[in-house]
């Protein structure tokens, strides 16, 4: 027997670091990392010690007897995985890597974090191990964690747990946490480079992208980043309503809309008892929702969710997932198009109003023209190689992608929506200022992407520190 790496996998590879016998591929030395929708472990070399499942984050490893029968797929998946041709042959070690600079050579630091949302919490961890340096996060909201507390649904409590890896963090004795305070209104950039050693940004992308089309500004003309602050309770979210709504389009495939989608069709008694806020669990209590559509441009071999959220998706009690249209050709095994040429088919109009029950609707090949309606959207019009349709709908949720916004007093690239760097370094900023997460990579990634790239912007920040370009020089020992 083995273990397996399920749904909610964060691929931050802690559980890579605890395998005696190095059987959990693709690792952050190998091609593959960051390319593949989960990790995998190997059942050839699995020796069932369960390090594995102790260090995953969000509790996305089990052994593969006690998964549930929803999550039994995931014992071939793993399993498929080393069958590829690009798998590793066998489990051979990365060469041991060893600090790049002479960590005697750095004093105590004074660093701050702007943020506390994943990158953030990775990088403080690479520092408060690297170094003695004190630590202090700055947070604008009144309570911390960033996309980890407002940006994972509230029906996946596993990925959630990762709040308490931040949690463990903001506990260290040399980290500080002073929240209210937004940078650019009660400090300047120009005073955190003044007052610390080093300053390092993890602001995110507070953004949203729009979709360029007539009647994007209409009432009912939401981002997913709107309805995702609004069931997690994020307090500037504004209010939803639900009530007159009978249809729903989500306009993106990723797992943000697969997302958006289920929680706005899934029964609130499911939802009671995890982390949806009070005032979305009322609302979905009185909301008239039968249908939701989601939208895709390109084919379903090309949807930017993953396969294993799509499985998920399927297993949505009293939630219909169909596919609208014709199924995907020569759908490759195993493929998310095999999963979306599976599903039955919607043959009802989609120009006429949804029916009776609950569904969940895939539809392919379909661009977004114009949303419709006079004080509020009434409808949106998608046009494919068949024409055009109005498809009748009360709520229209962009889910295609967040946007970087500027941080008043530190360079920003307006064309990339991203602060420029050079290896996390600021450009155009004092010696001492850093970026990581999605203000420095763009938004793209998940949970675990920003451990790696923490890693990369901390290591730049030890470089400076060990050459004298920060910080003071360590007293010398008589």
């Amino acid at each position: 027997m083995a273990f397996a790496i399920t749904q909610n996998c964060c691929s931050d590879a802690s559980c890579v670091s605890v395998c005696p016998v190095n059987c959990i591929h693709p690792t952050p030395d190998e091609p593959g990392f960051g390319q593949t929708e989960t990790l995998y472990v190997d059942p050839r070399t699995c020796i069932d010690c369960g390090a594995c499942a102790d260090a995953c984050p969000v509790d996305a490893i089990a052994p593969t007897w006690l998964l549930r029968p929803d999550q039994q797929v995931y014992a071939q998946v793993n399993a498929d995985f080393f069958t590829r041709p690009d798998a590793p042959a066998a489990p051979a070690w990365d060469a041991p890597r060893f600090p790049t600079v002479d960590l005697s050579a750095i004093g105590r630091l004074e660093v701050a974090i702007v943020g506390t949302g994943p990158a953030a919490v990775y990088a403080a961890q690479s520092v408060l191990r690297a170094t003695e340096a004190r630590v202090t996060f700055l947070e604008r909201l009144a309570t911390p964690g960033g996309l980890a507390r407002y940006g994972v649904a509230p029906d996946h409590p596993g990925t959630r747990r990762v709040l308490e890896h931040t949690e463990a963090v903001l506990d260290h004795p040399r980290v500080t946490l002073r929240t209210g305070v937004e940078v650019g209104r009660d400090v300047t950039p120009a005073e955190l480079s003044r007052r610390f050693d080093a300053v390092l940004y993890a602001t995110g992308a507070a953004g949203d992208r729009g979709l360029d089309v007539p009647g994007d500004d209409l009432a009912g003309s939401v981002s997913a980043r709107e309805v995702v602050n609004w069931y997690t309770g994020h307090p500037e979210a504004p209010p939803l309503d639900l009530a007159q709504v009978r249809r729903v389009v989500v306009v993106g495939t990723g797992n943000v809309a697969l997302d958006v989608a289920r929680m706005l069709s899934s029964d609130p008694d499911r939802l009671a008892g995890t982390a949806t806020s009070p005032a979305a669990l009322a609302a979905l209590r009185a909301s008239g929702v039968r249908e939701v559509l989601v939208v895709g441009r390109r084919g379903a071999q090309d949807a930017a969710c993953s396969a294993s959220e799509l499985r998920a998706l399927t297993h949505l009690p009293g939630v219909r997932t169909l596919l609208s249209g014709k199924a995907p050709d020569d759908a490759p095994a195993g493929s998310k198009a095999e999963l979306f040429a599976g599903l039955d088919r919607y043959d009802d109009d989609l120009a006429a109003a949804p029916g009776p029950g609950r569904r969940i609707v895939f539809a392919f090949g379909r661009s977004t023209r114009a949303l419709v309606g006079e004080d509020r959207v009434r409808g949106i019009v998608l046009g494919s190689t068949d024409g055009e349709v109005t498809v009748p709908a009360e709520l229209v949720v962009r889910a295609i992608g967040h946007r970087g916004t500027e941080l008043p007093g530190l360079p920003f690239d307006t064309g990339t929506a991203r602060v420029p760097h050079e290896a996390g370094r600021v450009v155009g900023a004092p010696a001492g200022t850093y970026v990581v997460g999605w203000a420095k990579r763009g938004p793209s990634g998940g949970i675990g992407a920003n451990r790696t790239d923490a890693e990369e912007t901390v290591d730049s920040l030890l470089a400076d520190a060990a050459a004298g370009l920060i910080g003071r020089r360590p007293a010398r020992r008589r």
